[in-house]
């Protein structure tokens, strides 16, 4: 039997992306291409030239189509490839709400063009992607055919990510996300500062890069927390589990949140989370039950709630095994990426009928 081949557009050197074209070669035997936007969006020029570029991306997409001949498209992003996916006039189309909305930022004079775009790929897709269920409330909302959304997540490697034991004496946390503003870094920092001045013992490592990466070091110096703080960069995700066991405590605090692997890979790691208190998090997250939710930007919370968290090394420890058992009924890769191939190979399968 000929092998189906999936296009894929979105930006596939994400570990998101990776995750979910590795998942659909290994459990759905598919082959994927792939097609992107090839203007980095990291300067005023360059986001016009994106424009430019996304502009004239049907007419590409349709010639990457005649060459590839895929037998099925995926997107992700709804306000942009998602929408792409829509208008290439192929059948069956999966696409991916990768926020809370998608529809960011919120103040964005682009957003009544955003909202028109969303709507047209939401009616236009065959499958809708959840990967959690906060990500429903919005597509609800605006009235989504609840009927095409599959809600799961794309899960991680349990193979991979691993419970460890660490009887550290001290705070040795963790940040993997990517250092934007968004994600509140300078936040993070602060509050380390706060233990510091206290004379709380800990390390910080961030992981990952970003164009806050200058800032954030400049920062930590003028707290004066530099020789306890650990600037990694970009790192090969292989290389991540290793440090999450070395870690006991996990820190995110975004503004916006989806659905976040990188919680997900912290909690299957002994990692003890420490997150913002936004809808996102709140999906997986109770406050002083399997970890801690911070309000954004209150820096000072967030001193006494890793302060608390650390002293309270029973709660910790059964948040530690709740969080494992959790990850593994309902965020395993193995699992999930095989319940979402088999879904498109009933599309594919539906639509030659």
């Amino acid at each position: 039997m000929k092998k189906r081949k999936i296009l894929f557009l979105g930006e596939s050197y994400r570990a998101d992306a990776i995750t979910w074209m590795k998942g659909l070669k290994e459990f759905g035997d598919f082959e994927i291409c792939t097609w992107e936007l090839q203007t980095p969006n990291n300067s005023k020029l360059n986001r016009i030239k994106r424009i430019l570029e996304y502009a004239f991306s049907p007419i590409s997409i349709r010639k990457t189509i005649r060459r590839e001949k895929p037998d099925m498209i995926i997107a992700e992003r709804t306000t942009s490839y998602g929408f792409l996916a829509a208008i290439s006039g192929m059948h069956p189309i999966a696409i991916a709400q990768q926020g809370r909305t998608d529809l960011w930022p919120e103040g964005s004079v682009l957003l009544p063009l955003k909202k028109i775009i969303q709507k047209h790929a939401f009616k236009k897709a065959d499958l809708i992607h959840a990967w959690g269920p906060v990500m429903t409330i919005s597509m609800k909302a605006i009235g989504v055919d609840m009927s095409k959304v599959l809600v799961i997540p794309k899960g991680i490697d349990l193979a991979l990510f691993t419970p460890s034991i660490n009887n550290s004496t001290k705070i040795e946390a963790i940040v993997t996300r990517s250092l934007q503003p968004e994600y509140r870094h300078d936040s993070i920092l602060k509050a380390f500062a706060i233990l510091h001045q206290k004379g709380i013992d800990f390390t910080l490592t961030i992981v990952g890069d970003g164009t806050r990466l200058q800032f954030l070091k400049n920062l930590a110096i003028t707290l004066q927390i530099q020789n306890k703080v650990i600037f990694k960069g970009r790192i090969p995700n292989t290389e991540l589990p290793k440090l999450l066991q070395q870690s006991n405590i996990y820190i995110s605090m975004p503004i916006t949140e989806g659905v976040s692997a990188s919680l997900f890979e912290a909690m299957a790691c002994s990692c003890y989370p420490v997150v913002s208190d936004i809808p996102g998090n709140q999906s997986w997250i109770k406050h002083r039950e399997n970890g801690q939710l911070i309000t954004i930007d209150d820096n000072e919370q967030l001193a006494d709630e890793l302060i608390w968290s650390f002293e309270n090394s029973e709660s910790r420890n059964n948040a530690i095994l709740e969080n494992r058992k959790f990850v593994e009924e309902n965020a395993n890769y193995d699992i999930n990426m095989k319940i979402i191939a088999d879904k498109y190979h009933e599309l594919l399968n539906a639509l030659k009928t």
